[in-house]
Order: C-alpha cells, then sequence, then structure tokens
C-alpha cells in the first residue's frame, strides 16, 4: 500500500518514491550545460581565456572543476532516467549549496570576468537561476519519497555513516571559512590560486561536504549508489588532471601530499565500499 500524506491545499501527496517530470526536464536541461563546461576545462585548461567566463591560471582549478561537471554530467543523466526520487535525492542539497557559492564568487569578484565573452553570459544565467530551482526542484520532489527503507533493504554499515558523515561536516565547515577568508587558501595552497579560484574551489568542497552528510543521514544503500558512483567518476578524473598537470604543484608544500594523498585515500576507500556493499 502507497504511503501518503495531506498537504497544505488538502491534496494527497502518494509517497511513491517516483520521479517527478519536471525534475527529469531540469535534469536534461542542466546536462548541455555541465558537458560544455566539462568539455572546456578539463579538455583545454590552458585555453579559459578563449573559451571560458574567466582566465584561470594555472591548469589544476580548471581541471578539478572539469572533473566536478564531468560527474555531474553522470549524475543528472541518471537524474533523469531514474525510477526512484531517493536513489539521487542527497546529491541536490551539495548542488544547492555549491550553486550559492558560485553566485556569490560572481558577485564578489565581478570584474575578473570576461564580461564581452558568451559563455560569462551563459554563467550569470546559470548561477542566476539554479541557487532557486535546485532547492526548488528537490522540495517538491521529496514529497515523494517514503524514507523508510522497505524490508530486507541493504543497508549503509553504520561506522561508515558515522565516518562519513563526520568527514563531510569538517569538510563543509572548512569550506565556509575558506569561502570567507580566501587568503588563507591563497597563501598555503598547493598550487597558485586567486581569492576567485579560492571561492570557486571552496564551492566545490562545500559540495562535497553537504552530499556526503546528506548521504549518511540516509540508512538506504540506493540512496548512496549513485552518489557514490559520481564521487568515482569525479575522483578518478581529479587525479588523472593531477597527472596530467603535477608541474602546477609545490611539491616541497606538505598540502601537496595531504591534498593528493587524501584524494588517493578517499577514492579508494568508496571504491572498496562501493564492491563489498553490491555484493552483498
Amino acid at each position: 500500500m502507497r504511503n501518503s500524506e495531506t498537504g497544505r491545499r488538502g491534496v494527497a501527496t502518494v509517497r511513491d518514491d517516483r520521479v517527478l517530470p519536471l525534475t527529469r526536464w531540469v535534469a536534461r536541461v542542466i546536462i548541455p550545460f555541465l558537458a560544455a563546461a566539462f568539455l572546456v576545462l578539463y579538455g583545454l585548461p590552458s585555453q579559459t581565456t578563449r573559451f571560458f567566463a574567466w582566465t584561470i591560471r594555472p591548469e589544476m582549478t580548471p581541471i578539478i572543476m572539469g572533473a566536478g561537471y564531468g560527474a555531474g554530467v553522470y549524475f543528472f543523466y541518471r537524474v533523469s532516467t531514474a525510477s526512484r526520487w531517493h536513489t539521487v535525492a542527497p546529491v541536490f542539497l551539495g548542488i544547492a549549496t555549491f550553486t550559492v557559492a558560485m553566485a556569490l564568487a560572481t558577485v564578489l569578484h565581478w570584474e575578473n570576468f570576461n564580461h564581452s565573452h558568451f559563455t560569462f553570459v551563459l554563467w550569470v544565467v546559470l548561477y542566476a537561476v539554479t541557487p532557486v530551482l535546485v532547492p526548488a526542484v528537490w522540495a517538491r520532489n521529496r514529497r515523494t519519497d517514503p524514507h523508510e527503507p522497505p524490508p530486507g533493504a541493504l543497508r549503509v554499515p553504520r561506522i561508515v555513516r558515522v565516518l562519513g558523515g563526520s568527514l563531510g561536516i569538517v569538510v563543509a565547515v572548512s569550506a565556509v571559512v575558506l569561502f570567507v577568508a580566501p587568503d588563507i587558501m591563497v597563501g598555503s595552497w598547493p598550487w597558485t590560486v586567486s581569492p576567485l579560484t579560492a571561492r570557486v574551489l571552496a564551492g566545490w568542497f562545500a559540495l562535497f561536504g553537504v552530499v556526503n552528510v546528506a548521504v549518511v543521514l540516509d540508512e538506504r544503500w540506493s540512496a548512496a549508489r549513485i552518489p557514490v558512483q559520481s564521487q568515482v567518476l569525479g575522483f578518478t578524473l581529479v587525479l588523472v588532471g593531477v597527472a596530467r598537470v603535477w608541474d602546477n604543484f609545490d611539491t616541497s608544500n606538505v598540502l601537496t601530499w595531504g591534498v593528493v594523498g587524501g584524494m588517493v585515500l578517499y577514492l579508494g576507500a568508496v571504491l572498496l565500499l562501493y564492491l563489498v556493499m553490491e555484493r552483498r
């Protein structure tokens, strides 16, 4: 029997875990923007002056951004084809946080953008609309989520949820600090960043942290599967990018080894988790 509840207008909302048509269409509209950003930033990281909304130096920053957008293409494709809302829901909160960070960074560093380039117009439109659109889609579709795991559903082990949630909180809080005080990154980061790129990277960190927290709040493995797949893709692309532009890194900086080593360890951990859970 389907769960239901009565909304404010007295209309019953069936908690059948469906993905609403609006959610699918929003995902389909967003995918081309993310794909274009991935091709430019990840494929041509040294050509941002010609092909992007602002010049980004050195190449490691656009590579990270491109990897994130590439993972986003995969995620929104899964949204557009998913049969159950809860399997994609947790990532929406992280994306909402990210879009707000990008909108604020754009306003704070308006003078750094190439105002005459058409990609600047696309960037402004995207981050003027999505900070409202993404949370609205999440709020509307979440009413279909039954929340309770069905009998016999595979559950994420408690220790994994505690560790993942703790990491997410630490990263999310750190991201807020770095966004508010980007000079911390400017003076210490393993590769050169400006106040604008420091805030943009902080937005990506916030996305990662919030997603981790949102995922572990739901004990259903089915709610974690697609987010984990997206993270595996994103971190793999980033680490391939690290190898491509290793000369961007200051190898005398201890953070270089901490950041790169941390990404390697995290990728290994989520891959192991994925393999173990999928074999159960």
